[in-house]
């Protein structure tokens, strides 16, 4: 009768196999967090009563390599005044249309906006008391919370290009009474 002798690995090969293993997933988990998707955080209140202060979301990065924004859908994007510094507002404007703030009411191409993600009545139309005409690739974007949002009404943050959004707002992880896809 034979007996089996297992072969027992050698620490090297141990060590081996384990740094192999780590190095895998790290690779993977940064190409997922460049690529794919990436979790932040909401800072402000600039888009209640959709998102609060502290809500962690997902953001997916991937989406728009193949399409573009849509009106309404909520995008991160850099904010190019401030390093390390994104702001979370919905699309309002698309791409060669004309935007337009009166009496608090959202104008496209001189027709009424019908939506309902504003909060309050829109007090300041900011740059947007003039008809704006959005370029090749810009977009108007708004925060919800329309009397307490830094938007494309202001300079400072203006007509936001295709090339600065980071992704869309896919999924809200915390908290988790209000986890679910963003809408």
């Amino acid at each position: 009768m034979r007996r089996r002798v297992k072969k027992k690995k050698s620490l090297f090969g141990e060590m081996f196999s384990w740094i192999l293993y780590l190095l895998i997933v790290l690779v993977v988990a940064f190409l997922v967090i460049q690529f794919v998707g990436q979790r932040t955080v909401v800072q402000g209140n600039s888009m209640y009563p959709t998102f609060s202060d502290g809500d962690s979301l997902i953001v997916d990065k991937l989406s728009y390599q193949f399409s573009n924004p849509r009106r309404f859908d909520v995008v991160v994007f850099a904010f190019e005044y401030q390093p390390v510094t994104y702001y979370i507002k919905r699309v309002i404007g698309l791409p060669g249309e004309t935007v337009q703030i009166r009496d608090g009411m959202i104008y496209i191409n001189g027709r009424l906006l019908e939506e309902d993600y504003g909060w309050g009545q829109m007090e300041k139309s900011g740059l947007a008391s003039e008809p704006i005409t959005l370029g090749e690739e810009e977009y108007f974007v708004l925060g919800d919370n329309r009397n307490n949002s830094s938007d494309s009404r202001e300079p400072s943050v203006g007509n936001i290009k295709k090339s600065e959004i980071i992704g869309k707002a896919w999924l809200r992880i915390w908290p988790l009474s209000g986890f679910g896809l963003v809408r």
